[in-house]
């Protein structure tokens, strides 16, 4: 117990440096742990190896899927991919000290709102070793201390990234506890006890572990769950081109949140839209479920679904099917279904798409184009520490705006409430001003 609340008070302390750092020192620090990723690759793929050892044994008694290995794996080209995230969120605008508001109270009495750091992040995520260089930058970038928990499973990987993270961020004048390793699995009951030292839990996982991350704490949460995510074929879909977008959603890379678990399909298409479909999933091994229309429309070559197959997230070669009556059955499934996260309409009609859109209560929904566009770095984020399927403080991917909140300053010349209280005179303005926080701030650094 210990251990973990020294970490997190440590982590507390230097958070409050953080929030001081330059833009430059923090553009500096990541372009060097970018730098010093890929000169350190070949010990980190060794430490990635062994992981990937212990996790093809069980695969081959049957406990985890090839989609679980494959999020495992960190191959050259992956360790080049998260080399360029980190490069582009040091090319990001600093998230801390934009001035939000800013309004004259009375004459030489002045308000701004200032965003600023949240803290202590703490972020139990699942076991993709690339998101921790991920996680790290976004925090350091925003100014906040982080405490990291990664799956047991890439435990070797997570440790070898985490000390070139640490190793580099230090030497680049970062302070020396603002990045924190948890490895054993009862730390995480320990972490979610100390809400004097941590101000966020970010959870990355199943929707029955974001709950019970909610229930045993009282730090805030910010919820990262499942992602069951859905294409709707309309019956105005260009048959082709929504082939290819249900397709690239599966198959792409399928052991993520964002890949596509189920289509519906409208009755009017189904007949020229699925064997063609089906014909594609094929090709890459996809095993359909489909609902009894499905089944009759293709026959043998498709399984039927159960009850448990909608709302399933399948993180594999493996999707769900159902033929629906109109753009309204659609809509109905996806929120009493769905996990709130992505979904998609293929369709040529505008007026069907912003009924889905607009209906549709998710964090991102597309019109024509595929699921896996919901992610951080595709929105230009950078990158990002999960995506909220929740409704507080940030939602959809979250980047360097959802670690950031806000803090007032007041900038008066000794007046007192009492003035304006006890007197008629006195009246408050509420003047809206143009200038920033920053030219306050500065003003005052050249005037020292």
């Amino acid at each position: 117990m210990g251990d973990v609340k020294e970490k997190a008070e440590r982590a507390h302390w230097a958070s409050i440096k953080m929030a001081t750092l330059e833009s430059e020192q923090k553009e500096r620090a990541l372009l060097a742990i970018a730098e010093a990723l890929w000169r350190e690759r070949e010990a980190i793929q060794r430490a990635n190896k062994e992981d990937l050892i212990k996790l093809q044994d069980l695969q081959r008694d049957g406990e985890v899927s090839t989609a679980v290995v494959k999020r495992l794996k960190l191959d050259e080209e992956k360790i080049r991919q998260v080399v360029e995230m980190v490069r582009d969120v040091a090319a990001l605008d600093d998230p801390v000290g934009k001035t939000q508001y800013a309004v004259e109270l009375d004459e030489g009495l002045e308000l701004y709102r200032v965003s600023s750091p949240i803290g202590v992040v703490g972020v139990i995520f699942e076991s993709r070793p690339d998101a921790l260089p991920q996680i790290a930058s976004l925090c350091l970038k925003s100014g906040n201390s982080v405490m990291l928990k990664g799956g047991s499973e890439a435990s070797n990987s997570n440790r070898a990234l985490f000390n070139v993270i640490r190793k580099v961020s230090l030497e680049a004048g970062c302070p020396e506890d603002w990045i924190q390793l948890m490895e054993a699995r009862e730390e995480v009951a320990e972490l979610l006890n100390l809400d004097e030292y941590v101000d966020l839990i970010i959870p990355r996982g199943s929707n029955s572990f974001v709950r019970y991350i909610e229930e045993n704490t009282k730090i805030p949460v910010l919820g990262h769950s499942e992602g069951v995510c859905h294409i709707y074929v309309d019956r105005d879909a260009d048959i082709e081109k929504a082939v290819e977008v249900c397709l690239d959603a599966k198959v792409q890379y399928p052991a993520v949140c964002n890949a596509v678990d189920t289509l519906l399909v409208h009755k009017e298409v189904a007949e020229g839209f699925l064997p063609r479909m089906l014909d594609r999933f094929k090709e890459f091994g996809v095993e359909v479920r489909g609902c009894s229309a499905t089944v009759r429309l293709l026959g043998e070559g498709v399984k039927l679904a159960s009850e448990d197959d909608w709302g399933a997230e399948y993180l594999d070669y493996v999707v769900a099917v159902k033929v629906v009556s109109d753009i309204g059955e659609a809509i109905q499934h996806v929120n009493g279904y769905g996990s709130h996260h992505t979904d998609s309409i293929i369709t040529r009609c505008g007026e069907a798409a912003l009924k889905f859109m607009e209906e549709v209560d998710s964090a991102s929904v597309f019109w024509n184009a595929s699921t896996r566009f919901a992610d951080g770095y595709r929105y230009g984020l950078g990158a990002e520490v999960g995506i909220s399927t929740g409704k507080i403080h940030a939602r959809g991917p979250t980047g360097l705006d959802g670690l950031t909140i806000y803090k007032y300053y007041l900038v008066g010349s000794n007046q007192v409430v009492s003035s304006y209280v006890d007197s008629l005179s006195n009246s408050f303005k509420h003047r809206r001003l143009s200038k920033t926080w920053e030219e306050v701030r500065n003003q005052i650094l050249r005037e020292r």
